[in-house]
């Protein structure tokens, strides 16, 4: 089965480098892109992501609002919050939103997205 990405940032460069991480990784696709909170919202709606890559700071609402919201009207989307912030300032704040983990943007990568993928899956 396939993974299906929904990727939200509000900055271009980073959701090219998101989709080329994406696409080097196996079984998974991206499927669309949001550029703010208010937007990651209704495309997680109309696309029924498995997984969304989201941003914390966003235009609008932030990735942590956005996340509670998606996570309130779907029970099997998981969602990673993506930033470059130190992970020991904001995995703690992934986990109070209901995100399934933290991972900063410099670490990023086709290995630290299976692993996150596979963790959460377990859970």
């Amino acid at each position: 089965m396939t993974v299906r990405v929904l990727i939200v940032d509000d900055q271009e460069p980073f959701r090219l480098a998101a989709r080329m991480v994406v696409e080097a990784t196996d079984g998974f696709e991206v499927v669309g892109e949001s550029e703010t909170g208010e937007a990651s919202i209704e495309a997680a709606h109309d696309l029924d992501p498995d997984l969304v890559l989201m941003d914390v700071n966003l235009p609008g609402i932030n990735g942590l609002e956005a996340t509670r919201q998606i996570l309130s009207g779907s029970d099997r989307v998981v969602i990673l919050l993506l930033s470059t912030y130190e992970e020991e300032e904001y995995a703690p704040r992934a986990a109070e939103c209901g995100a399934a983990a933290y991972i900063p943007k410099s670490s990023f990568s086709p290995d630290r997205l299976a692993d996150a993928w596979a963790a959460a899956s377990a859970a």
